[in-house]
């Protein structure tokens, strides 16, 4: 059944995936609320800019009237929220927009979207959703054997931007539990693939060895990660909004599981295989440089409820995903030497595995 999707956050990396999956994979008309910060592209939209049912509207999910109007003049039958602030490292030195972001503004479209919701009746109150889409970081750190995180998993967050994600999941379900509101919580991995901002691992990683600079690794490189391919994660999110059932959790995972320091072999390894470097493997560039505080040891997801109850599983293994990323990055060389070169403003580059 079409429907009218209000996505927030829909120019940034996850989101625009999630526009292009919505657009190419379904009827639903989009309205993207994006308020364009560093980290957003147009670009990233690619055919969906210019799109007859896709809407973008430049706001920031914290003004309230700017949300309410949206609502009102929209009228959505679901909302996916995905705007977050979502580095870690700046969390550290700026936690401030990561509360303002993630928990104000979740606070204020949580708002704007239950005086809506109280405008419904009949079928438009019954399918009306709101997905508030969160990180594996608010469960906190796995051990080397512990299992792998699950829905019933307990609420640990070590940063400030896991402590923010935390605070607007909490929100998210209070809002049902409290006043009624059909919400639904995903949580996911580390996501990976084209359109990334090169301020995480594997873009970072990746650009660096291209250009022959240093690929800083935290620590011993031990730490663990579970990496979700970026177009897997947002077909499971339009499952989620389309199957899920309202008071759920969903633990969206591929089973991945990698250390970082394998990661940056990896990379290594496909781009010596695809560009050779005269001046030798590019595993030389590799330096383990000091940790940085509250970093967790180990994420891993266990994904099997929803596999079953949304039918959906990840299509992409690691090592098809991340061929797939280098190889888009070679072929859009435009787009991230504009961003390594300052195009985008507020940019935090350089920071280590």
């Amino acid at each position: 059944m079409r429907a009218r999707l209000l996505i927030t956050g829909g120019c940034g990396f996850i989101g625009s995936a999630v526009v292009r999956h919505v657009l190419r994979n379904s009827d639903h008309e989009i309205v993207n609320v994006d308020k364009m910060t560093y980290a957003a592209s147009l670009d990233a939209l690619e055919s969906a800019h210019g799109h007859p049912r896709h809407t973008l509207v430049q706001a920031d999910i914290a003004d309230a009237d700017a949300m309410r109007h949206v609502f009102a003049e929209t009228r959505p039958d679901a909302v996916m929220h995905l705007a977050a602030e979502s580095h870690v490292d700046r969390s550290i030195d700026g936690p401030a927009d990561f509360i303002r972001t993630n928990v104000v503004g979740t606070f204020t479209l949580l708002e704007a979207a239950r005086a809506y919701f109280a405008t419904l009746d009949g079928t438009a109150r019954e399918k009306f959703r709101f997905h508030h889409v969160s990180t594996d970081e608010v469960f906190g750190a796995l051990g080397p054997t512990d299992p792998p995180f699950t829905e019933a998993t307990p609420y640990d967050p070590r940063s400030p931007y896991s402590a923010s994600k935390a605070a607007s999941d909490h929100l998210a379900r209070a809002w049902q539990h409290t006043y009624g509101l059909p919400t639904l919580v995903s949580n996911t991995c580390n996501n990976y693939g084209p359109w990334q901002f090169p301020e995480k691992l594997i873009p970072l990683v990746l650009l660096n060895a291209l250009e022959g600079k240093t690929l800083p690794v935290y620590g011993d490189g031990s730490n663990q990660r579970d990496w979700l391919f970026v177009a897997d994660h947002a077909a499971a999110l339009l499952t989620v909004i389309e199957r899920g059932q309202p008071g759920e959790t969903y633990a969206i995972g591929a089973r991945q599981p990698r250390r970082n320091i394998d990661v940056v072999r990896a990379i290594c390894a496909i781009l010596d295989e695809k560009l050779p470097d005269q001046a030798g493997p590019r595993e030389r560039l590799i330096r383990f440089v000091t940790d940085r505080p509250g970093h967790d040891f180990r994420y891993e997801i266990d994904p099997g409820y929803a596999e079953t109850s949304l039918g959906w599983r990840a299509a992409h293994d690691f090592e098809a995903g991340l061929r797939l990323t280098i190889d888009w990055y070679l072929d859009h060389s435009a787009w991230w030497q504009g961003v390594r070169a300052g195009t985008y403003a507020g940019q935090r580059l350089g920071t280590a595995a």
